[in-house]
C-alpha cells in the first residue's frame, strides 16, 4: 500500500504554476543554517539535495557541490508534525485522520520510482508512502494550483504527506536528477529546531 498516497490525476500546467516554480528565492535563516551545515559537514556525502522547508512551505534544489539552483512553493501535510504515524503507508487513504497526514521530517536518501498509473515520482520515505511529485488537480475543491501560487505558506497544508510541487518545476529541476539516481532530501522539522533535530555535525536528535 506504499503507493497509495501518491495516486492521483494527471498534472495540469498553467501559468500560475510556472509562476510558482520561479528561479533560485532566499532560504529562510533556519534554511540557510542547514545548508552551511551540509555545506561545512559535507553530510550531503557528493549527492545533490534538496531542502524541503515546511514552514516557509518552500523547496530549495541544491547540486553535488552545494550550489542553489532553482526554488519553488510546494504543498505539505495536511497535518503539522514531524513525524510519520507508524504503519501508516500499509493503510489505505480512507482509515488516515486528518491529524496523522504529516510530512515527516528527516534526512532521506531518495529513490526515483512510479505510481501505478506509470507516473514518475520520487520516494522520500517508501515505507511511510511519502514522495515528491507533481501537483495533483482530480479534486478541484482542494485548489492545489491556487495553494501553490498564493503569496502565503498558511494554506499550502493540503496533501496525505507527499511534498507537491508545480509540474514545470518538477520536469525542470527535479526529473532530470532526482528522478534518474538518489539523492538526499532534507526536510526541515516544525516542531523544533533544525539545529536541534539534525544534531549539525553532532548524533541526530532523532
Amino acid at each position: 500500500m506504499a503507493w497509495a498516497l501518491c495516486l492521483g490525476a494527471a498534472p495540469f500546467a498553467h501559468a500560475g504554476q510556472r509562476a510558482a516554480a520561479a528561479a533560485a528565492a532566499p532560504l529562510s535563516s533556519e534554511a540557510q543554517q542547514v545548508a552551511q551545515w551540509i555545506s561545512s559537514s559535507k553530510d550531503n556525502q557528493g549527492l545533490p539535495y534538496l531542502l524541503v522547508d515546511k514552514r516557509a512551505a518552500r523547496v530549495h534544489v541544491f547540486n553535488a557541490a552545494g550550489v542553489l539552483q532553482a526554488s519553488s512553493a510546494v504543498l505539505l501535510g495536511l497535518a503539522r508534525g514531524d513525524h510519520s504515524v507508524p504503519g501508516i503507508g500499509e493503510r489505505p487513504m480512507s482509515a488516515i485522520a486528518p491529524h496523522e497526514r504529516t510530512t515527516p521530517a528527516g534526512r532521506f536518501v531518495s529513490e526515483p520510482g512510479n505510481n501505478l498509473q506509470g507516473e514518475d515520482i520520487v520516494w522520500i520515505d517508501y515505507d511511510a508512502a511519502v514522495s515528491l511529485h507533481r501537483v495533483r488537480t482530480a479534486n478541484a475543491a482542494d485548489r492545489r494550483l491556487q495553494r501553490l501560487a498564493s503569496a502565503t505558506a498558511a494554506d499550502n497544508r493540503i496533501s496525505y504527506g507527499c511534498v507537491n510541487v508545480p509540474q514545470h518545476f518538477y520536469d525542470r529541476n527535479v526529473a532530470p536528477v532526482w528522478g534518474k539516481k538518489p539523492g538526499v532530501i532534507y526536510v526541515l522539522p516544525e516542531t523544533q529546531t533544525a539545529a536541534s533535530f539534525f544534531g549539525f555535525g553532532t548524533a541526530r536528535a532523532h
